[in-house]
């Protein structure tokens, strides 16, 4: 009789643990959205690179923190920025044209990069959240973006890939996470976004989706987490975005 009651006592404990776990598992989050420069590989280098040879050409003195202005925001703002550093004016199809010329060298650039280039940790990361049932996507403004990732053969690790060909606004606009949230058939509200711009950050949150900021608290304060580095994030404080 006392194992009897000893063996009702355990059945009573594994239900309450199956409970639990169960709505552990209905409130985590259901889907994590990538940008990709800055968090899987630094193509930014190249970017500068890019802007800086076009910058040389105008006769505009170009820094590495200017290029800091134009991470996540679309190419033809970013001529823009690089013009009033240069107190230039200019019409719609010079803009145009000098911006597609930058791009063709940037994609000169990454056509060089290989696999190794992608950062530390961030596939076992990736590899870890699809293992628990989590949608992987992707959601760079760039237009190369589907590039770099045939590239560095990561082209399916993602569940859905979304690039600054897909949109109509650039970040700090949420159309490119709310469009990558769609295609995976995931609330907003239950998506996590890595990124490494200020523009990306306000963008998934103006989503109505979490964040982890990748870099430093003093540009990426507005995120709900941020981290040194993507690898830097486990998938055990997934449960603090509950």
């Amino acid at each position: 009789m006392q194992f009897l009651k000893h063996w009702k006592k355990q059945i009573k404990s594994s239900k309450r643990l199956i409970f639990k776990n169960q709505q552990v598992d209905l409130t985590l989050i259901k889907a994590c959205i990538f940008d990709l420069d800055g968090v899987i590989v630094d193509t930014a280098h190249y970017h500068f690179l890019a802007w800086k040879r076009l910058a040389n050409e105008l006769g505009i003195e170009f820094t590495e923190a200017d290029n800091e202005r134009l991470k996540g925001v679309s190419r033809l703002r970013s001529m823009e920025i690089l013009m009033e550093l240069g107190d230039l004016t200019l019409n719609q199809h010079e803009k145009e044209r000098l911006a597609n010329k930058k791009n063709e060298w940037f994609v000169d650039y990454v056509e060089r990069m290989v696999p190794e280039e992608i950062f530390s940790g961030v596939k076992v990361l990736i590899h870890q959240l699809r293992d628990r049932g989590i949608k992987v996507g992707l959601a760079s403004s760039s237009k190369n973006a589907k590039t770099v990732i045939q590239l560095l053969h990561i082209q399916n690790e993602f569940d859905v890939v979304v690039d600054g060909n897909m949109i109509t606004h650039s970040k700090p606009d949420p159309e490119i996470f709310l469009l990558a949230a769609q295609k995976l058939g995931i609330d907003p509200k239950d998506c996590l976004v890595f990124e490494d711009a200020e523009a990306g950050v306000e963008a998934a949150l103006a989503a109505g989706m979490k964040c982890v900021g990748v870099g430093y608290p003093e540009q990426l304060g507005k995120a709900d987490k941020v981290v040194s580095k993507t690898s830097d994030f486990a998938v055990t404080m997934l449960h603090e975005f509950n």
